[in-house]
């Protein structure tokens, strides 16, 4: 299913860039974008887990760099049935964590050191399951593809935009009326469309991701502290991230700078607040998993 979502994913990446550029420019362009789509679906497949450290500016770690971190990891992947994953972690206060990869034989498990100094083993041991979850469901590639779509969009709403900064509207065939409007349409719904490709993409993802956690873990509650207490430092510690790579955190970790109802509506991830203060699809599959406590 998930590679089903990543085929849909780069045939409409390379369809859209295509038909865009012949638009644009002719027949030339639309093969330039033809073989700018194959690059951007060989680089999202082949290099998204060093392309995502970058981003967070991550560092791959050993089992002597971080002993207890690497035990707990190895000890929730074999649970999962899981190959050893790489372990990163990134210098950030904002507590946060993320998996990256493309598939599960070459996947990384990455953790903010925020994180590492503000939630207890038990909550770590959620955390660290809910990812290995996304590695065991094939989260990640799904999630970097969607990224990379993303990101074409905005980049085809930002080309839009500086072709009518620069006359583009007027057009090769005396259609300049019609190509103006339908460039004032591509800069106005391509950046929403992105985000409601991210949004409909990691929200089901990250609902799964919890329930396999739980049944890694055997602790709902662990889990569920966890993203009680990253939720509320993700509001006051703010992360410089690229956007295209934060819908793979566990908590959105722009939420900070994203306070205005906008911009929730169209989060990537699940209302984390709703879990304490009213029923939520989150809530009911974390209360619906077996507690140990």
């Amino acid at each position: 299913m998930q590679m089903m979502k990543v085929f849909a994913l780069m045939t409409g990446l390379t369809v859209l860039l295509v038909v865009a550029g012949a638009y644009l420019g002719g027949q030339s362009m639309a093969l330039g974008m033809l073989i700018f789509a194959v690059i951007m679906n060989v680089s999202a497949y082949w290099f998204s887990d060093r392309a995502v450290l970058k981003m967070y500016d991550a560092k791959v770690i050993g089992s002597d760099d971080a002993p207890e971190l690497y035990t707990m990891v190895d000890r929730l992947r074999s649970e999962a049935n899981l190959p050893m994953p790489t372990i990163a972690i990134a210098p950030s206060e904002q507590p946060n964590a993320f998996a990256t990869g493309r598939n599960q034989n070459h996947a990384v498990v990455c953790v903010t050191s925020g994180i590492l100094q503000l939630v207890s083993a038990r909550e770590l041991e959620g955390v660290i399951a809910h990812e290995l979850a996304h590695i065991k469901h094939r989260h990640m590639l799904v999630g970097t593809v969607a990224a990379t779509v993303a990101g074409a969009i905005a980049m085809l709403a930002s080309m839009a935009k500086w072709g009518l900064m620069l006359g583009g509207g007027r057009g090769r065939r005396s259609n300049g009326g019609g190509n103006l409007l339908v460039m004032i349409v591509v800069m106005a719904i391509a950046p929403m469309a992105a985000m409601i490709i991210q949004m409909m993409i990691s929200r089901s993802n990250e609902f799964q991701a919890d329930a396999t956690a739980a049944r890694i873990t055997s602790d709902p509650a662990g889990l569920a502290s966890a993203l009680q207490k990253i939720d509320g430092y993700v509001q006051k510690i703010p992360m410089q991230v690229n956007p295209a790579a934060a819908q793979l955190a566990i908590i959105n970790p722009l939420a900070g700078s994203a306070g205005d109802t906008v911009s929730r509506f169209f989060s990537t991830h699940p209302p984390t607040c709703l879990l304490y203060t009213s029923p939520s699809p989150r809530d009911a599959t974390l209360s619906r998993m077996p507690s140990s406590a």
